[in-house]
């Protein structure tokens, strides 16, 4: 694999990170299983192309595509707490949504980013030449920010009362927690951060498309079971580090898959790829599992 191309699998695994924390917050810290991530990462994409080549400032661009993501978490969550709709039917309602939405954002299924300048812009400067470098980098510093954010907020108060209505709704019910509010905050705080992730990645491939959120939500939960089976732990900053390097990894494995001369793996073989990790991320906890127990057992 080239120095460009493992750059280029890093910095997509770092955006991906977001992802990954977005769909950490939902499954695992709110037992809120959800389908948005596969509308609201384009959402987020589609929002901020739009505002970038209206001649908006990058930074404000991400910032309102954040929040059209936490409106569509919310929506999600409402759609739950309100009206008693299933979660998961919920989250497919929201999804099956923003695909017209985000079609009428863009007014095109695609819209390109060429020459429209983004965050990175700054820093790469006239040397065009170093944006494989410098991309990586800030995208890196972004993501350390957000995990400490995280940490951050997950050890507070109100992180811990959310933490409490995933764990247990009825005990958290009986200590005063309004867990209906904490599931839209929550919702909305995870479908924020993978609004950001679209917003960062259309502006490192150069445009934004409709369908590029498929499959968005299966890679954010690879991430995370790969995580934990690299760091088991019940430490809040272990498992946001844990699910940051299992973003990094998944999108690794990948790279180094089609970059496999001897393998014979091509670009249109990628969701193959996704499908054989997916399934060997779910598979490696119990066997991880079960090598344990015969080890206990042998010593």
């Amino acid at each position: 694999m080239t120095p460009i191309a493992l750059m280029g699998a890093l910095e997509i695994g770092l955006i991906f990170a977001l992802v990954a924390l977005g769909v950490l917050i939902s499954f695992r810290l709110l037992n809120f299983p959800d389908l948005t991530a596969d509308g609201s990462f384009p959402l987020g994409g589609a929002v901020a192309a739009t505002l970038i080549t209206g001649g908006h400032d990058p930074w404000l661009a991400c910032a309102m595509a954040v929040l059209a993501g936490a409106a569509s978490g919310w929506l999600t969550a409402w759609l739950n707490v309100r009206l008693n709709i299933l979660q998961l039917l919920a989250s497919i309602l929201v999804m099956i949504g923003l695909y017209s939405i985000n079609l009428r954002i863009m007014g095109a299924p695609n819209l390109p980013l060429i020459g429209s300048s983004s965050i990175f812009t700054p820093f790469i400067g006239e040397q065009l030449d170093r944006g494989w470098q410098v991309q990586p980098a800030v995208l890196a510093v972004i993501i350390v920010l957000v995990k400490l954010g995280m940490d951050f907020f997950f050890a507070s108060q109100a992180g811990l009362a959310m933490r409490a209505t995933g764990a247990n709704p009825r005990m958290a019910r009986a200590q005063g927690i309004a867990t209906n509010k904490m599931i839209l905050v929550g919702m909305a705080l995870s479908n924020a951060l993978i609004a950001f992730a679209g917003a960062l990645y259309v502006q490192t491939q150069g445009g934004a498309d409709v369908s590029m959120g498929v499959g968005t939500i299966v890679v954010g939960l690879a991430a995370v079971i790969i995580g934990e089976t690299l760091l088991p732990s019940r430490n809040l900053w272990v498992i946001t580090l844990a699910t940051v390097l299992g973003a990094l990894l998944y999108r690794l494995l990948i790279a180094l898959a089609l970059n496999a001369d001897f393998i014979g793996l091509k670009a249109q073989d990628l969701n193959l790829i996704t499908a054989v990790l997916v399934g060997f991320a779910l598979v490696l906890p119990k066997v991880k599992a079960k090598l344990f127990r015969k080890k206990g057992k042998w010593s």
